[in-house]
């Protein structure tokens, strides 16, 4: 390697800005920022959120799907839990239902923004979307049973008052995610890997030559470059969530001056942290790979619940406050709705940009039904 290559290697943005985003996360952590700062950290969340996406592409690329959107769907879900722990140890009542409404918008981003930019972009660019429906509607059903364990049961539930569970059912609803978490990933990447491959489709007669496809073709990077993206990648989700918290006082303050909702807070945060899953998904959907993009989307929804429900349950031991779970009538009604419509448009394994535009249009009711409830 010349003098100039390796000068450019060192200097590669996607190197630089994990690094800088973290430095600003340090120096910003536990501070109250003036507009300056805060402008500034932003700046370092959006690129720390652009390389997470790239080293996140390099990783796949060497480990092959559907490890690859494994990787990137777990990584953020657990920086995502470190980041809801730490708001709620730091809120007190206040926060008692920001896991709640942090864990269903994730949902909602990925079943319906995540799926629907996806499903969107490859019919615009290749008129019809072709995916698995049999690891897709796998995915859709684990999403829809850990959703209604954890997220509805608790308003029905009448051990304890209000829209929580009591310990023993908390305890039940954290076993049985984690559960079904685990065995999702087993059918995922062992027992029936091959329904979460993507499809291989024909180029159309009137695409243009490579169709956005030709990093697909390039050689897989060496386990070194792999290694260093790894690492990159986590140092860049510890930023991207870390400057997200630093700048989420701000983000209160806005919400709260504006007349909003406190749940609009928890709608942010999810739409900050699923950033570098929507770029992949949409980018690899733009390569004809939509089942990488539902692998992703499904199975950071699986995550997100999976995960977060365990990890509050153990928080709760030391946590004081209630811990609301239990989704109100309109949020209940806009996920039977997506379900359904998930169920719809999975079942064909074809998708079209009519598909793709009825997902989009129910992320938009739930993000206007959040500021205007």
């Amino acid at each position: 390697m010349s003098t100039a290559t390796r000068r450019s290697a060192l200097t590669d943005w996607t190197l630089v800005v994990p690094l800088v985003a973290l430095v600003a996360l340090i120096l910003s952590w536990g501070r109250d920022l003036p507009a300056l700062g805060v402008v500034l950290v932003a700046l370092c969340l959006a690129g720390a959120v652009l390389a997470a996406v790239h080293h996140a592409e390099v990783v796949a690329h060497r480990v092959g799907e559907p490890f690859g959107s494994l990787v990137l769907a777990v990584a953020v879900t657990v920086i995502e839990v470190a980041l809801i722990v730490t708001l709620m140890a730091d809120g007190g009542d206040k926060t008692a239902s920001l896991a709640r409404d942090t864990v269903f918008a994730a949902v909602m981003i990925t079943c319906n923004g995540i799926v629907g930019l996806s499903l969107f972009v490859r019919a615009l660019r290749n008129r019809v979307a072709v995916f698995n429906p049999e690891g897709s509607g796998a995915a859709l059903a684990t999403v829809a049973t850990l959703a209604v364990l954890s997220l509805v049961l608790p308003t029905f539930t009448t051990s304890k008052p209000g829209p929580e569970f009591s310990t023993a059912q908390l305890t039940f609803a954290a076993i049985a995610s984690l559960a079904l978490y685990g065995l999702f990933v087993a059918v995922q990447t062992v027992r029936h890997r091959d329904y979460f491959l993507p499809v291989e489709t024909e180029r159309p007669a009137d695409a243009p030559e490579g169709n956005g496809d030709d990093e697909d073709h390039a050689a897989p990077p060496t386990a070194r470059a792999a290694l260093i993206s790894t690492g990159l990648l986590l140092v860049a989700l510890v930023a991207v969530v870390g400057d997200a918290k630093a700048v989420s006082p701000t983000i209160e303050k806005g919400v709260a001056d504006a007349g909003l909702p406190n749940a609009v807070v928890g709608v942010i945060i999810a739409l900050l942290v699923l950033l570098p899953e929507t770029l992949a998904a949409v980018r690899a959907a733009r390569r004809g790979r939509v089942q990488t993009s539902l692998n992703l989307a499904y199975g950071s929804a699986i995550a997100s619940i999976g995960l977060t429900i365990p990890a509050i349950a153990l928080a709760s031991i030391w946590l004081s406050g209630p811990l609301l779970l239990g989704l109100g009538p309109v949020h209940m009604v806009l996920l039977a709705l997506t379900v359904v419509v998930s169920a719809l448009t999975i079942a064909p394994g074809r998708a079209t940009l009519l598909q793709g535009g009825v997902h989009i249009v129910l992320l938009a009711a739930y993000l206007f039904l959040a500021v205007s409830p």
